[in-house]
């Protein structure tokens, strides 16, 4: 993005933290952090958009003031018409940063550290450690407490600005889906269906929503383990299926695309295949209807879960739905069961402006896994689909 473009992110993020403050119980945001080009924190890219050195100490307060204190030579990355005022300091930060909360009295200071969200984890130990010690003369050390659903809220509302990002990447991931019809034939490797798909992405401008490496991943017929690997020199054959998960990053968003093909004509079909699509195809449409503001990711995850399992298949491994945004994993609600890994993240709440993936998958014998995955944006009456649901199997002649 250039600076106009990030100074909208900012702009548009900013505007939303006044009423994520008084919802959250949260008197003043801090947001800790110091050589961000190493360890940056998360939100940094929301609300500012730049890198800081020196220690440096964002605060956001329910009144809308918007407070930099930073090193003197990092004052300059402070863009004056996003921030209320810009204290700098040479020798050290701790006297600034008590002068600013003995004016604020904060009762409830939000700090990024979580259990749950690691898009909410962004302050390190080190750095917890050093404010504590900063605030110990003050009673502002007993008053840190964890700003994990402020950041949810500011990653997961979507704004204006980011879910036509996020349109323009699911926009493009589907267009290369579609030049892939006419791509594929029997015979190609999985490592040379994954070039085909780099050389476009780099004639089309755009990066990867993860890794290179993985995406996309191709796997061809049964003989290949499912999950996060790269391609091998699997082939395609007649009779087969072929499942992509890919998504690329345009203008600093993502999308998450999971496409299934068959290498025969469609009236060949086998019936096993055809009933493993239609049901997590179902699975997912089911799990879109029940998708709106004010219900829990684990109610979600519950419907699509529940389907699968009444069609005779096992429970999928994984969660049903992740947010998306700057990262293909963007952190906040998650639409999974209530599972030690995933924390208190299925307990959260949908809201308006979420953007998420609805994905699962079930086995077949003889065929190969049978994977979808939709991305849809979170209205005030339910969900729409960003991208265009795959209805059936897309047949390549073989």
């Amino acid at each position: 993005m250039d600076t106009r473009e990030n100074h909208q992110l900012q702009s548009e993020k900013l505007d939303q933290l006044p009423a994520l403050l008084r919802e959250t119980g949260i008197d003043c945001w801090l947001v800790w952090v110091r050589e961000t080009v190493q360890s940056s924190d998360p939100v940094l890219p929301l609300i500012l958009g730049a890198d800081l050195v020196w220690p440096s100490a964002l605060l956001f307060t329910a009144d809308g003031e918007r407070i930099a204190i930073v090193g003197t030579y990092d004052a300059a990355v402070v863009p004056a018409e996003l921030y209320s005022r810009v204290i700098p300091y040479t020798e050290g930060i701790a006297g600034a940063l008590r002068i600013e909360l003995d004016r604020i009295a904060p009762r409830a200071i939000g700090i990024n550290e979580s259990r749950s969200d690691v898009a909410a984890d962004g302050l390190t130990s080190g750095m917890k450690a050093l404010l504590v010690d900063m605030l110990a003369p003050t009673p502002y050390a007993s008053r840190l407490t964890s700003a994990e659903r402020l950041v949810g809220g500011l990653r997961g509302r979507k704004s204006p600005f980011e879910q036509a990002r996020i349109r323009d990447a699911v926009r493009i991931t589907e267009q290369i889906f579609d030049e892939l019809d006419a791509f594929l034939s029997v015979g190609q490797t999985e490592i040379e269906i994954q070039e085909f798909v780099h050389r476009r992405m780099s004639e089309l401008g755009v990066g990867f929503a993860w890794q290179a490496a993985s995406n996309p991943a191709v796997d061809a017929g049964p003989n290949k383990p499912f999950g996060h690997g790269g391609p091998s020199d699997n082939r395609t054959k007649r009779g087969h299926l072929l499942h992509f998960d890919f998504g690329v990053q345009s203008g600093g968003y993502s999308s998450d695309i999971q496409r299934m093909y068959y290498f025969g004509p469609p009236d060949e079909i086998p019936a096993e295949a055809k009933r493993a699509f239609e049901t997590v195809r179902d699975a997912i449409q089911l799990a879109a209807r029940a998708l709106r503001p004010g219900v829990r990711g684990r109610d979600v995850d519950a419907v699509a879960r529940g389907h699968v399992v009444e069609c005779g298949y096992p429970p999928f491994a994984h969660a049903l739905g992740h947010q998306i945004g700057r990262y293909a994993h963007d952190g906040g609600t998650l639409l999974g069961p209530a599972w030690e890994r995933y924390g208190d993240s299925p307990n959260g709440l949908v809201e308006a402006g979420n953007v998420f993936t609805l994905e699962l998958h079930v086995p077949t014998t003889g065929y190969g896994q049978v994977s979808l995955e939709e991305d849809v944006v979170v209205t005030g009456a339910g969900c729409e689909s960003l991208s265009h649901p795959q209805r059936v199997l897309r047949c390549i002649a073989a």
